[in-house]
């Protein structure tokens, strides 16, 4: 017999092998995050797609937009000059100030220059100018407020009214009528300044512009007898002198709040009324609580406290000097 012959079966591979296991499918968590995952792709790519539009068409606007302006309406010479202001001036003043020349156009203007010669003005805060085509100029203006007023020789030429806005500008006040500008108390001790042909502000205006405000606000039946507000000592020693119908010099200190002093003023007045018809030469609200008061006359009352009272009598015509102490 025959030894028997083994079968030495070829080498085979694992792929081989019968597979009898599906596919595990995919779960629907993932199957959104795919989808997800390409949209952000998609969306990002037209993100930048659009970015890349947008600049080509912004760079096109800024090195052709004058020349896609119609020839009609480049050509057109301006029609109409549209004021927008919140004050005083009026449209005849800008026409003048900017001094366009006759037939010219929206796209031959200087902006920036026309916008300048509005500002010289010193009245002008601000100025924005729009070109509306075809042939439509808008001006939109914002303008100071004037707080007082002043007369001043500026060289050789006559003395004219001046107006003191609260930042310290001086102008000339266009379009206010006579019956504003009267209104307003008049300024004394300023040195008016020029630099490259221009007039500096005023230094300190903001703290007098406070208590003009104050004053108008809260004390108006006193404001309303205010003539003459002087600067001269404001920097020195911090004290604005007010001249009114009814005494010759008020003194406020800028080292305490105006109201208290307003009511002060106001206690004071009412109670010297009450007591005398002696004429006040001084009233000094700087020091605080306790207010001296100068005379003229013959006759002066000091009431030692509100609702009580004493008197001083002088002989003479020399000023009486008497200390108010006010509980407010």
């Amino acid at each position: 017999m025959n030894p028997t012959e083994t079968n030495v079966p070829l080498s085979r591979s694992w792929k081989d092998i019968p597979q009898q296991v599906k596919p595990r499918a995919m779960s629907s968590g993932g199957r959104r995050r795919m989808r997800f995952g390409l949209a952000k792709t998609v969306g990002a790519i037209a993100l930048l797609g659009l970015l890349a539009w947008g600049g080509v068409s912004l760079a096109v606007v800024l090195q052709q937009g004058p020349k896609r302006v119609p020839g009609q309406a480049e050509a057109a010479p301006i029609r109409d000059i549209v004021l927008a202001t919140d004050g005083a001036i009026n449209r005849e003043w800008v026409v003048r100030t900017l001094g366009l020349p006759k037939n010219a156009t929206l796209i031959s203007l200087d902006l920036y220059q026309l916008r300048a010669r509005l500002l010289a003005s010193g009245q002008v805060l601000s100025a924005s100018l729009t070109r509306n085509f075809p042939a439509t100029l808008t001006v939109s203006l914002t303008e100071r407020l004037p707080v007082a007023r002043l007369m001043a020789q500026l060289g050789t030429e006559p003395p004219h009214l001046l107006l003191a806005a609260r930042d310290g500008v001086v102008f000339e006040g266009i379009g206010y009528d006579e019956s504003t500008t009267a209104a307003l108390p008049w300024l004394e001790g300023v040195q008016l300044t020029r630099k490259d042909g221009v007039l500096q502000p005023i230094p300190g205006m903001a703290t007098v512009a406070d208590l003009l405000s104050k004053g108008r606000i809260e004390a108006e039946h006193l404001y309303r007898t205010w003539q003459v507000v002087s600067l001269a000592r404001l920097a020195t020693d911090g004290e604005i002198e007010v001249k009114t119908a009814e005494v010759p010099r008020i003194i406020f200190g800028t080292r305490e709040s105006f109201f208290p002093q307003l009511a002060r003023l106001d206690l004071l007045l009412d109670t010297v009324r009450a007591q005398s018809a002696a004429p006040f030469k001084e009233i000094n609200l700087a020091i605080g609580a306790t207010v001296p008061v100068a005379f003229d006359g013959l006759t002066a009352a000091a009431p030692a406290t509100a609702g009580k009272s004493s008197s001083a009598k002088s002989s003479s015509p020399r000023s009486t000097n008497v200390q108010f102490k006010t509980k407010l």
